[in-house]
């Protein structure tokens, strides 16, 4: 059983969580919303051209059922009609169809008609490396480009959060940087610091930091033994906070395509989890962002 099938046994006791799924214009899009729905993740509720939806659907033979389809006449309007749904009460979670990350965004961060929350946004990758030894998420390797100081306060809390959810009780977090020493002819490796210093003080809570950690010695026990690091997340860590999006879509897709990785992807700091998965994505990845999502949509609804 792979670190993914694990997550969906633990999705099995669990009621389907209403879900708006913008623009599901594209086979696998709407594959990946149908079956996530047959696994009983969630109820799809489709957004986008109704006659494009359909005729799609037939000329793949997907059954659609009663699956319910809401009418608009393109991309833009599934963005902000799908937010629309989610502000009332009729979705608890939204998932990217086959339009483009931007244009949902432009949705959800609208001032006054999206899902915009104190917290920064941030996006974390659930990856399954068959050589890594429990699932890891990676972020922000999406959304933030060069996060400041206080960004990457939020995208760990974000990512803290996330692996909770997870079944995770102390997430440990690898703060990466190129060495593992401080120094200020690296910005990141300061970031780093301070990182560790504001979980000290309760300004990052429920995790395990420790940071800066060059890739190696964070990923190996015995490359930090090398280094003469003593660490509690050396080797073991279930979270790699990244210092720059660039540094982690690399990272991401190293991981992919050279160590076959599965990955899922979730947007979190909005009013709700967005499941924000490429276009080029596998039927699968889609299922593991949707359990994922799920968990954290019960988990909302045991704290409301």
């Amino acid at each position: 059983m792979t670190k993914f099938d694990q997550l969906l046994e633990r999705c099995k006791k669990l009621a389907p969580i209403p879900t708006a799924v913008a623009h599901p214009c594209e086979v696998t899009a709407l594959e990946g919303a149908l079956e996530a729905a047959e696994l009983g993740l969630i109820v799809p509720i489709l957004v986008g051209p109704a006659e494009k939806i359909r005729s799609l659907a037939k000329a793949h033979k997907i059954d659609l059922g009663k699956t319910e389809i809401v009418d608009v006449p393109h991309s833009h309007a599934s963005a902000a009609r799908a937010v629309e749904l989610v502000r009332e009460g009729k979705a608890e979670l939204l998932m990217k169809g086959s339009l483009h990350t931007d244009e949902l965004l432009g949705a959800v961060i609208a001032r006054e008609t999206g899902l915009r929350t104190q917290r920064r946004m941030s996006h974390v990758f659930l990856m399954d490396v068959p050589t890594y030894h429990k699932p890891i998420l990676i972020t922000d390797a999406a959304i933030n480009i060069a996060p400041t100081l206080e960004d990457k306060v939020d995208i760990c809390q974000n990512a803290i959060d996330i692996a909770r959810v997870m079944g995770v009780k102390k997430p440990k977090v690898a703060i990466l940087a190129a060495v593992e020493t401080v120094t200020s002819k690296m910005p990141a490796t300061l970031d780093a610091a301070a990182l560790c210093k504001m979980a000290d003080r309760k300004q990052i809570v429920g995790g395990v930091l420790d940071g800066p950690l060059a890739f190696d010695n964070a990923i190996s026990k015995e490359a930090a033994k090398t280094k003469g690091i003593v660490s509690d997340v050396a080797g073991d860590p279930d979270i790699l906070l990244v210092p720059d999006l660039e540094a982690g879509n690399m990272v991401a897709k190293l991981l992919s395509f050279l160590a076959k990785a599965d990955s899922a992807g979730l947007l979190l700091g909005a009013r709700v989890p967005i499941i924000l998965t490429s276009r080029a994505d596998s039927v699968r990845s889609r299922i593991a962002s949707c359990a994922v999502a799920m968990l954290a949509a019960h988990a909302r609804r045991r704290a409301a």
